[in-house]
């Protein structure tokens, strides 16, 4: 078992990523062998590309309010609490509407981590 404060989990490097922290919470360096639990923190104007993977992830919203966009452009609202399931080659694109963090759970198979 390992149990960890988000504090305590050093910041990935982000290239081409403006405003975005990401933390791998658990990976393959606790023996998470197939699934990865990742914490983003979007700053105010905070943005993923509009992107696609080909694999599916689920997020959970912990804070701030944001927005996905979905494949045909139409933007849905987020805010603390909220889940959403992104399907596998499902483009979207999430973005901080907000003026404090935009922050949020991500969980990936290992090769969405790859």
């Amino acid at each position: 078992m390992i149990i960890k404060k988000l504090q305590d989990v050093p910041f990935s490097k982000l290239h081409g990523y403006e405003k975005v922290g990401k933390q791998i919470v658990i990976g393959p360096d606790d023996g998470s062998n197939e699934i990865i639990l990742r914490y983003f923190s979007l700053g105010p104007d905070g943005t993923s590309p509009h992107h696609s993977h080909d694999f599916p992830h689920l997020v959970k919203i912990e804070a701030g309010n944001g927005v996905i966009t979905d494949e045909n452009g139409l933007e849905h609202q987020l805010k603390k609490g909220d889940y959403v399931f992104i399907n596998d080659k499902e483009p979207h694109h999430l973005k901080n509407t907000g003026t404090e963090p935009f922050d949020f759970i991500c969980i990936v198979p290992r090769r969405g981590e790859e």
